[in-house]
């Protein structure tokens, strides 16, 4: 089977390592000449271009599974839409028009799209919302993905974490209120790699999340317990505020809490079950000193 991974990064070179080690061929789009090396050290063919180029991706190889898991970072709303709309618009109307159109199209969403619900818990079934303007973008990508011909499978991500991202000194220093939904990064890139090689969610939605969302606050002084650390906690982010925490001033993180129960019924094994068990690693190396 020839992949093609549009946007090779943090989720996207660790689902490709996973189909080459499988025996599968593997091109991964990057931008940056960087991006490209760190593609081929996993094994993966680079390909540097730009997604919001039409004569760039008019020049990318034939596939027969297309992955658009690129991501506009910390860019301005304006260079997602180029990416997600614009970008994703141009993949979508060259591969169609192909003679060897690709079998299936995958597209890395994320919770976001489902905005806030008051911490109730949502799933595939809840209707989206966006409030921020990123979500709404991505959210209209999705209808595009939707709209196109081919099979298709929208993943939505919870917070990613893992290797690189697990962000400890943050925690420890402070919190914001709310839930926590999460993935860890080589569970984002098995359940992928798993909708591929079995073959499964070929044409919906699938929340891709642990299932065991914790309250931020807790899951901080718990982190801090491992870590041999001062807990940051509620008191200590009023004192900060310089007064009572309220809804004018302490901003609530997330206010959802995803299930993963479509994703469990398609018989995807999670290696972390929540992120008490993610951030194992991540301690032990806090402990030895080692930057995490």
């Amino acid at each position: 089977m020839q992949v093609l991974v549009l946007g090779c990064g943090y989720v996207g070179r660790e689902f490709g390592k996973r189909l080459v080690e499988a025996g599968h061929g593997v091109t991964g789009v990057v931008r940056s000449a960087s991006s490209a090396d760190a593609v081929a050290e996993a094994g993966i063919q680079p390909v540097q271009a730009d997604l919001t180029d039409p004569d760039a991706v008019a020049d990318l190889p034939d596939a027969e599974v297309l992955v658009f898991s690129a991501s506009a970072g910390r860019g301005s709303v304006e260079e997602a839409r180029a990416l997600y709309i614009d970008g994703l618009g141009s993949v979508v109307s060259e591969f169609e028009g192909r003679s060897s159109s690709p079998d299936r199209l995958m597209f890395t969403s994320t919770t976001g799209v489902y905005g806030d619900h008051g911490g109730d818990w949502v799933d595939e079934s809840t209707p989206i919302d966006p409030e921020r303007p990123k979500a709404t973008v991505i959210a209209e990508a999705e209808a595009i993905v939707r709209g196109s011909v081919f099979d298709h499978t929208i993943a939505r991500f919870a917070g990613l974490y893992g290797p690189g991202r697990y962000r400890l000194s943050s925690y420890l220093d402070s919190v914001t209120a709310g839930w926590r939904n999460s993935v860890h990064r080589d569970d984002a890139a098995g359940a992928l790699a798993w909708f591929v090689t079995e073959d499964v969610a070929r044409t919906e939605t699938v929340l891709v999340s642990d299932g065991n969302p914790v309250e931020r606050w807790e899951f901080a002084d718990w982190l801090a317990e491992q870590c041999g650390e001062p807990a940051p906690t509620k008191r200590t982010i009023e004192e900060r505020l310089g007064g009572q925490p309220d809804s004018a001033n302490l901003r609530v993180a997330s206010q959802k809490r995803c299930r993963n129960d479509r994703l469990d019924a398609l018989e995807y094994e999670l290696v972390y079950q929540s992120v008490y068990e993610g951030y194992e690693e991540a301690i032990d190396a806090y402990r030895r000193g080692e930057d995490v």
